[in-house]
């Protein structure tokens, strides 16, 4: 019994979590909404909105977040919820930014290919290992389809994909019907788990004396 309560106890805040990123990204989704991190601490729960625009969040004079961190504590089962916002450095390496720009552009009239290649280039000059842009749905005519744009190093599914993938994922509203557009791309600097580095011995002399002079400096 009690393990069911348990189960049911992680399944119920997981929901609930999702349900406050949806109310989150419809009401900051001016700003540029790039992620949510929710941390439970002792004194209650962190909830940080990750905005391109952060301004558009707080608001003249904070009335916008504090308007939002009152429906937080209302409308939500969250313990003592705590509602920050933090700038996107990178917007063109956020998946989720990077899917709603591209959402915006179909629905201003850019053809689904100029959006998504233009997108997908963007990312990998940011920096990017690899990128996968796919919008799915009424792309030309009556009847669904869906068109990848792939470049990079990029990883489908497995440990790998959920640890070194970021996804992002945005609807554009268009007369013909609706399209789904999912971002993901890898992050910079990723090392993946077959990739090897082979020092020779006169490299790991030079590698050995750099620790150590590192660590006198330390001291």
């Amino acid at each position: 019994m009690s393990k069911q309560s348990t189960l049911r106890t992680i399944v119920n805040r997981n929901v609930e979590r999702l349900l406050v990123r949806e109310f989150l990204m419809n009401n900051t989704q001016k700003s540029g909404f790039g992620g949510l991190d929710i941390r439970r601490t002792p004194s209650g729960t962190e909830v940080t909105v990750h905005a391109e625009r952060p301004g558009m969040v707080i608001g003249r004079k904070g009335k916008i977040i504090n308007d939002l961190q009152k429906r937080l504590d209302q409308e939500f089962d969250l313990y003592n919820p705590k509602l920050k916002v933090e700038e996107v450095k990178h917007s063109t390496l956020n998946a989720q930014v990077m899917a709603e720009k591209i959402a915006s552009a179909l629905e201003r009239g850019w053809y689904y290919r100029r959006a998504g290649g233009s997108a997908a280039q963007s990312i990998m000059e940011a920096g990017a290992r690899g990128v996968i842009v796919t919008v799915a749905g009424k792309l030309t005519g009556s009847r669904n389809r869906t068109q990848k744009f792939i470049l990079g190093h990029v990883k489908y599914c497995g440990e790998t994909a959920l640890r070194h993938m970021d996804k992002g994922y945005s609807v554009a509203v268009k007369k013909l019907g609706t399209i789904g557009v999912t971002v993901e791309i890898m992050r910079p600097g990723t090392k993946l788990p077959h990739e090897i580095s082979i020092f020779s011995d006169e490299e790991l002399k030079i590698q050995a004396a750099q620790a150590e002079m590192d660590e006198e400096g330390s001291e």
